[in-house]
């Protein structure tokens, strides 16, 4: 359970420090992906981010374990 916990605060303190980047990229500016102030703090529930990425990399594994 603390291996699964210190995973998921990892992935957490990653992507926080990758926002800015995956912005000037354009990630974050996709419709569907939602950034609002909540009690003085930014928000940024990126879903249309996600999915694009989700796709993007699972059609690279795929085509790599075709070519293998």
């Amino acid at each position: 359970m603390i291996r699964w916990m210190l995973l998921v605060f990892i992935v957490l303190v990653l992507i926080n420090s990758t926002t800015d980047i995956l912005r000037k990229m354009g990630l974050g500016r996709l419709p569907g992906d939602f950034s609002f102030r909540l009690l003085g703090r930014e928000v940024f529930i990126p879903f249309a981010s996600a999915v694009l990425v989700t796709v993007l990399l699972f059609s690279t594994i795929k085509l790599v374990a075709w070519l293998f």
